[in-house]
């Protein structure tokens, strides 16, 4: 259902038609005209949601209106721009429209979803064609309750005297019991502290608060105060600003309004942050300075800036993998805001912190803290009390103690993986039982390479003769932060069974 929050420029309708135009004859007589004006509902609720006008069942702000002139018993003649139709009274209650689809009573307005509507016109006045003597139009209801009255008027050509006819259609009704408080503050909506030398911010804020009805229309004014308006202590800056309105001046006021309106000021103070106000009314009798019996209530922050900036601004990061029990450092940064700013963080594994004043995340990660991935959220501050957060991602594992064993290997003592024949495939895959090892292989003897697998590092080659001897080569497992290496020989030696048909030469070792 389309919503419309407020009525178009309502203008003067020149020469205009509606539901047709032409057609009848009055017959041939000499008595007067006579007009009349009736409308299918007489009483509308209230349009407080800005529901566009429309016919149905499903919009029952809208009614329609039958206007009907007749030259004794017979219809007026037919033509265009016989009937002027207004809203002689109760304008604000709501206006006339058409509703006949003709693009000249239309305007194409945006959807919100980047396409085009036509929504119809609203008018204060229109004129109507005569099609057998009368014609209809429509009003439609808006969101302020009251009496709207409607005069037709047709000429009557016998004396050129204009003949009418009104009819009153009333909108919505008032209680007079406050409902709620609704609270408009003059532009921009925040305000600077009390020292700031920022040319672009007041310290002082015209505020007006509405007590509203059932009806959600403003309550009448009493002889007492209709709304009390206090500064919440204990918040960012309230403590150091203040109410003031006529004589009174403090942290409460309690004030009269005029049509449901109460109007106030307030002032700053000298700290940043923001400013909660608790404005009241009392539904028992729209009086709150003979105390409160049933409570209206509602909150209002006002922010409190040193001085305008660029939006504050942080972005999410990944640490990628965090080892436990190892140092760690990462410095965060943020874009935009007042300095300085205040940082804090939850969710991080235990053993790191970060840094109230500079954002720098550090410590060195319990051994008993869980591997697996975080999501921690750091939120910083700035001297303006604005905030922003974001999510820090790392994923902490356990590192390699300094005794763990690559192969069968522990120590830092030369491991043999024992003897290669020549001529013979060599492979010899180095296997962790911890998860996420990597590894890397130096000083390799030329005939091997080096690969990996999800799970083992592997060496591969078919030794020659040339490579007779012993070779030694390094091979570190790394997981997080740390690594472990471990030095390793190979000895090439003489193929005990050379293949047949060889030349024993090519698979001896000189002086094996």
């Amino acid at each position: 259902m389309l919503k419309i929050t407020k009525f178009l420029p309502l203008v003067l309708a020149g020469v205009l038609s509606a539901c047709g135009g032409g057609g009848g004859s009055a017959g041939d007589t000499q008595e007067n005209y006579t007009i009349t004006l009736r409308s299918e509902k007489v009483q509308l609720p209230l349009n407080i949601a800005g529901v566009a006008p429309g016919l149905g069942a499903y919009r029952p702000y809208t009614t329609t209106l039958y206007v009907e002139a007749r030259k004794g018993n017979l219809p007026i003649p037919g033509g265009d721009d016989i009937f002027g139709c207004n809203v002689a009274g109760g304008l604000d209650s709501g206006a006339l429209y058409y509703l006949d689809g003709k693009a000249e009573h239309e305007t194409e307005v945006d959807d919100g979803n980047g396409g085009k509507i036509k929504v119809p016109n609203a008018y204060r006045n229109i004129t109507l064609g005569s099609n057998a003597g009368g014609n209809s139009f429509h009003f439609h209801a808006g969101d302020q309750a009251g009496t709207a009255r409607i005069t037709c008027s047709v000429m009557d050509p016998r004396d050129s005297q204009q003949k009418s006819a009104s009819v009153t259609i009333s909108v919505g009704g008032t209680t007079g019991k406050p409902a709620s408080v609704v609270i408009e503050a003059a532009t921009p909506g925040y305000l600077g502290t009390k020292n700031s030398t920022d040319p672009n911010l007041r310290n002082q804020m015209g505020i007006q608060a509405f007590v509203m009805d059932d009806a959600n229309q403003p309550t009448a004014s009493s002889a007492g105060a209709n709304v009390q308006v206090r500064i919440l202590s204990g918040t960012d800056a309230g403590d150091s600003a203040r109410l003031v309105a006529g004589s009174q001046s403090g942290s409460v006021l309690q004030l009269p309004s005029i049509g449901g309106v109460a109007t106030f000021t307030l002032l700053s103070g000298t700290e940043t942050g923001r400013i909660f106000l608790e404005l009241t009314s009392d539904r028992f009798d729209n009086n709150v300075a003979n105390g409160i019996t049933d409570p209206i209530t509602t909150i209002r922050a006002v922010s409190v800036l040193e001085a305008l900036t660029n939006p504050i601004g942080l972005a999410d990061v990944d640490l990628g993998d965090v080892t436990k029990e190892v140092p760690f450092t990462a410095l965060l940064s943020v874009t935009g805001g007042l300095p300085p700013y205040t940082w804090s963080a939850t969710g991080l594994p235990a053993g790191l912190s970060i840094d109230s004043s500079t954002g720098m995340i550090s410590g060195k990660p319990s051994k008993d803290a869980q591997e697996r991935e975080y999501r921690a959220t750091v939120t910083v501050v700035d001297r303006n009390k604005l905030a922003a957060t974001a999510t820090v991602r790392l994923k902490l594992v356990g590192g390699l103690p300094e005794d763990f064993a690559i192969g069968d290997c522990n120590s830092n003592k030369v491991c043999s993986l024992g003897n290669a024949p020549v001529g013979v495939n060599f492979t010899y895959s180095f296997v962790s039982s911890v998860s996420d090892v990597t590894w890397k292989f130096t000083s390799l003897p030329a005939w091997l390479t080096s690969g990996t697998t999800s799970s083992a590092g592997v060496l591969n080659g078919v030794p020659k003769v040339a490579n007779c001897g012993t070779q030694t080569f390094l091979v570190t497992a790394t997981k997080g932060a740390t690594s472990v290496t471990r030095t390793f020989s190979i000895k090439v030696v003489t193929n005990p069974s050379p293949p047949a048909g060889g030349d024993p030469a090519d698979f001896t070792c000189p002086g094996m």
